[in-house]
C-alpha cells in the first residue's frame, strides 16, 4: 500500500518529530513522538503524517521500522491509511484490532474483587452520564431489553445476554467513545458473573433493571445510585469472587 501523499493533502511538519532517533526499539519510539505530539497538540485529527520516505530520511531508520509503528497504530484506532494519499490520524477512535486496554483488564480478571470494585464505581458514572445525554431512541432501547429480559424468563431462556444487553443500552446512551470503549470491556470480564445471576436470581435482574431505570427515566440522581447498589449487592456472591 503506498504512502505517498498527494500534493494537495496536508502533511505533518518533521521538525515535529526531532532529530534522528536511536536505533533501539525504533518503531515504538517513533510511537512514542507520535504520542507525545498529539498530547501537546502539535499533531490533531485529521492530520497527516510524513510520508514513509521522509520520515526514514529525516529519523534515520529503516522503512521497516517506519512500517511496524504505523501498523501498531492502526492496530489500535489511531491513524487511517488512505490510498494514494498518506497515513492520517483518524479523526474519533477507529474499531481497535487490539485494544491494549482490554487486554490489560482481561489479564487482572482473576483479581475479581477489582474487577467489581472498579464496576462499583464506574456502572453509576456513566449511567449518570446516560442519564443526561440520552436521546428517545435509547430510552427506547433500554426498555426494549428490560422487555426482552422479561419474555426470556417467561419462556425459560434468560441468559447473560439479556442482562449484557441492559448495561450495554445504557452504556452506549453516555454517547461517549471513551466511555463506551471502557464499558465494553468491563461488560465481558463480568459475563460469566451475569451468567450466573441469570440462571439463579433472574427475576431480581428484572427487578433490578426495571428500578434503575424507572430512576433513570425520572432523572434522579440519588434513586440511579441506590438502584445500582442494590442491584451489585444481588449479583455479588461468593460464585464471583477469586481470592
Amino acid at each position: 500500500m503506498s504512502l505517498k501523499r498527494q500534493p494537495n493533502v496536508p502533511s505533518t511538519s518533521l521538525e515535529r518529530f526531532g532529530s534522528s532517533i536511536d536505533r533501539s526499539s525504533v518503531a515504538l519510539q517513533l510511537l512514542e513522538r507520535i504520542k507525545g505530539a498529539l498530547i501537546n497538540g502539535e499533531l490533531k485529527p485529521g492530520d497527516y503524517l510524513p510520508s514513509e520516505t521522509e520520515l526514514t530520511q529525516s529519523l534515520g531508520i529503516g522503512k521497516s521500522s517506519v512500517r511496524e509503528a504505523i501498523k501498531m497504530l492502526q492496530a489500535v484506532g489511531i491513524v487511517e491509511v488512505r490510498r494514494g494519499q498518506g497515513t492520517m490520524i483518524r479523526r474519533e477512535p477507529g474499531d481497535p484490532l487490539v485494544d491494549p486496554m482490554a487486554f490489560g483488564m482481561i489479564l487482572a480478571r482473576g483479581m475479581t474483587r477489582d474487577v467489581l470494585e472498579f464496576r462499583r464505581m464506574f456502572e453509576p458514572a456513566y449511567t449518570l452520564q446516560a442519564m443526561q445525554n440520552a436521546m428517545p431512541e435509547d430510552h427506547a432501547r433500554i426498555r426494549q431489553t428490560i422487555e426482552a429480559l422479561e419474555a426470556a424468563i417467561v419462556n425459560g431462556e434468560q441468559t447473560a445476554r439479556h442482562d449484557m444487553a441492559f448495561h450495554r443500552a445504557i452504556l452506549h446512551a453516555t454517547h461517549n467513545p471513551m466511555t463506551i470503549r471502557v464499558g465494553e470491556t468491563l461488560i465481558q470480564l463480568i459475563e460469566a458473573a451475569l451468567e450466573t445471576s441469570m440462571q439463579t436470581l433472574p427475576a431480581v435482574a428484572l427487578k433490578d433493571h426495571r428500578a434503575i431505570y424507572a430512576a433513570f427515566q425520572a432523572g434522579d440522581t440519588e434513586a440511579v445510585k441506590s438502584a445500582i447498589e442494590v442491584s451489585s449487592k444481588s449479583w455479588e456472591t461468593n460464585l464471583t469472587y477469586i481470592d
